[in-house]
């Protein structure tokens, strides 16, 4: 089955094709960030504006490096949420538009759902291309963190034919802020430029992740729920209160002026308070990240672990997730850097299962804001 994937829950446009739910034809991606730069976030108006400008064209490459016409497409995928209400409905509009002209199926899927399908399809193809002969084992655990989003869940497959039927349940989910988000208003507040999640990555190693006093976070009620509200708060007090104010506002006078700076030169309008800020503020995120994930992992018994969502590019969490899964006799699975971000292979290798599984959607789908993946767990 060849399932033509469509992804514009927030900043990207994306499309792609995928066969059987594991064999990625193509995979295109248009990033807004140099629309949004200027303003440190995502625009919602500016990014439907160029969703509607992008779309066609986006599917129209997809299916060219896909060597493909629309007319030998099986199926459609779409996002339907959760993200940002006009973005998500340019691509559910030409998703249902384009499934109605073609006389195809059509299948919604959850932008969670399809974050958790990046890290299998991802090992799929590392074992077809001979990289590895490791296969995750379910139920296993999932953690799903980006700018939008940062979850826990119990991910279940069954195995009837012709392929398997895939649940959820909620383990934890944050509170307030997700990990991207707190990356980016962090970054934000010291001037260091959007997005500040690769930015905070890349500058982070230069501190001292020891210098500054951040965490632990503790929870009360369920202890697999996440909340970073708190440490962005702790690194604006830090921030106001010595002279790093003073420094980012400087910064931010030289970046405007100067325009597009390298990671060198930004570096060195960074002082070593700055840097050992970061550095502490990384740590304390990424050792919040592992400790409750493997917390889940451990009470669950499971063996596989999954990490995706934006936030898995970061190298120190892949770093210390795999140094964790050594020491616990876990597997833990990523995606590929491309994969990890915003895609629309996710969604069409989804959908693949959704439809085999007899999922159709009607005309009346449409976008959700808010729109929960699966049930919450009863054992943790």
């Amino acid at each position: 089955m060849r399932v033509l994937g469509i992804e514009s829950s927030c900043d990207e446009t994306a499309a792609a094709v995928v066969d059987d739910g594991e064999r990625v034809l193509s995979n295109v991606v248009a990033s807004q960030v140099a629309t949004h730069e200027k303003y440190g976030g995502v625009v919602p108006e500016l990014a439907s504006r160029e969703h509607l400008r992008r779309i066609e064209p986006v599917v129209e490459a997809a299916c060219e490096q896909a060597g493909t016409e629309l007319k030998g497409l099986d199926a459609i995928a779409v996002t339907e949420g959760p993200g940002l209400a006009g973005s998500l409905l340019v691509g559910l509009v030409y998703a249902k538009a384009l499934a109605m002209a073609l006389d195809r199926p059509l299948v919604g899927v959850n932008h969670l759902e399809g974050h958790i399908h990046s890290a299998w399809l991802e090992n799929k193809l590392a074992r077809r291309a001979g990289l590895t002969d490791i296969a995750p084992q379910f139920p296993n655990v999932t953690l799903v963190v980006s700018g939008g989003h940062t979850s826990l869940f119990r991910v279940v497959a069954d195995e009837p034919a012709p392929a398997p039927v895939f649940s959820y349940y909620r383990l934890g989910q944050t509170r307030d802020d997700a990990a991207g988000e707190a990356f980016d208003k962090v970054a934000k507040l010291l001037a260091l430029g959007y997005p500040g999640g690769p930015v905070i990555d890349r500058l982070a190693p230069y501190g001292d992740s020891r210098a500054v006093k951040l965490g632990p976070i503790r929870m009360r009620g369920n202890p697999l729920d996440f909340s970073f509200s708190g440490l962005k708060t702790a690194v604006l007090y830090r921030i106001r209160e010595g002279a790093l104010a003073a420094e980012a506002a400087a910064r931010a006078e030289w970046r405007k002026a100067c325009g597009k700076v390298s990671l060198d030169e930004l570096r060195q309008h960074c002082s070593q308070a700055t840097l050992d800020l970061l550095a502490s503020f990384q740590h304390a995120v990424v050792t919040d990240l592992t400790g409750r994930t493997f917390a889940a992992a451990n009470g669950l018994r499971v063996s596989s672990i999954f990490v995706a969502g934006g936030v898995a590019c970061n190298s120190l969490l892949r770093a210390r997730f795999a140094e964790a899964a050594r020491n616990g006799g876990f597997e833990v699975f990523f995606p590929s850097l491309l994969l990890s971000t915003d895609n629309a292979a996710m969604i069409a290798a989804a959908g693949y299962f959704k439809l085999m599984a007899g999922e159709r959607a009607d005309w009346t789908l449409t976008s959700h804001a808010s729109f929960p993946l699966g049930q919450p767990c009863a054992s943790r």
